[in-house]
């Protein structure tokens, strides 16, 4: 189990390692941050300032060796635009966001999963193909596209809900649907192909051969095993709520992370978008983590395969 833990937790490391690295290579390859501040009129010599006193004048590897000492010691840099720590601009904006994305997931649990394992019990009906033809709706429409038929039809023809804003709880409806609906459609499409497949496992034949009654069959043999790959896709919508939310709250003008996302990148604030690159990277490495821990709890099997590799 040590060993199985270890080489998590290191591969963990790794991973955030390398996203650190790749944001810090491309932010400062995407253009110069002194002349989308400072403007395209300003004096050569105020921009030669402003690299100095940001560092950007040193080569690529010592302003890399610099960052990761910042980071090593818990330090995220501060905004060039108000000179605010950029982790102190990033946690204000969390709750913004965990007030859309965990009822957004707690809604795809909730609907998603029940419907797959229904349509599953009840193959070739017209309940099984209503689920299919939703869930293949859900997953394909793209995010944009669906939060501004919402806004056209709530908002503008009918007029029931906010179109943005955060004033009140009902301007959250709508990036919750939205951001809901495509997460319900790939759960009850995921959840529904592996009930199938573990229906037609030969321990499930096993089971009702020995005339055990159909709702303990699918409750104590089939969904328990149907459980551990849908375990899989719940942790990464739980590692990408974070990531998810940049569509939905630019669209929503919703004051979230996401939309500090697009602000940050436009204007070249490279402390805050690594900052907030590194906590979308930590969530899901986090999230994925926990499901790694769940299924060596769950199987042991995947420990020992952990360990010997």
């Amino acid at each position: 189990m040590l060993t199985f833990i270890t080489t998590k937790l290191a591969r963990a490391l790794l991973t955030i390692l390398l996203v650190m690295t790749f944001a810090f290579v491309v932010l400062r390859m995407s253009g110069d941050p002194a002349q989308i501040l400072l403007g395209p009129d300003a004096p050569q010599d105020a921009i030669d300032a402003f690299r100095a006193r940001w560092g950007f004048d040193d080569p690529l590897w010592r302003q890399y060796l610099a960052y990761l000492k910042q980071i090593m010691v818990l330090d995220f840099g501060v905004s060039m635009r108000d000179g605010s720590p950029a982790i102190d601009l990033v946690l204000q904006r969390i709750p913004a966001t965990l007030a859309i994305t965990l009822p957004a997931l707690i809604l795809k649990i909730a609907i998603g999963i029940p419907a797959g394992v229904y349509a599953a019990l009840h193959r070739e009906t017209a309940a099984d193909r209503g689920v299919i033809m939703l869930s293949i709706f859900g997953f394909t429409m793209p995010s944009f596209v669906l939060g501004l038929v919402l806004v056209l039809i709530f908002s503008i023809q009918l007029g029931w809900m906010p179109s943005g804003g955060q004033d009140s709880w009902r301007h959250a409806i709508l990036p919750i649907a939205t951001m809901s609906i495509g997460g319900i459609g790939i759960l009850a499409r995921f959840s529904r192909s592996a009930m199938i497949e573990v229906l037609g496992q030969p321990y499930i034949r096993t089971a009702m051969a020995k005339g055990l009654p159909w709702r303990d069959v699918v409750w104590k043999h089939a969904l328990p095993n149907a459980a551990v790959p849908i375990v899989t896709l719940i942790g990464f919508m739980i590692g990408a709520l974070i990531a998810g939310a940049v569509v939905v709250e630019t669209i929503f003008s919703w004051p979230g992370v996401g939309r500090l996302i697009v602000v940050s990148v436009s204007n070249r604030d490279l402390a805050v978008v690594q900052c907030l690159l590194l906590v979308i990277a930590a969530s899901m490495v986090v999230a994925n983590l926990c499901v790694d821990f769940a299924y060596g709890l769950l199987d042991p099997r995947l420990r020992a395969k952990t360990a010997a590799h």
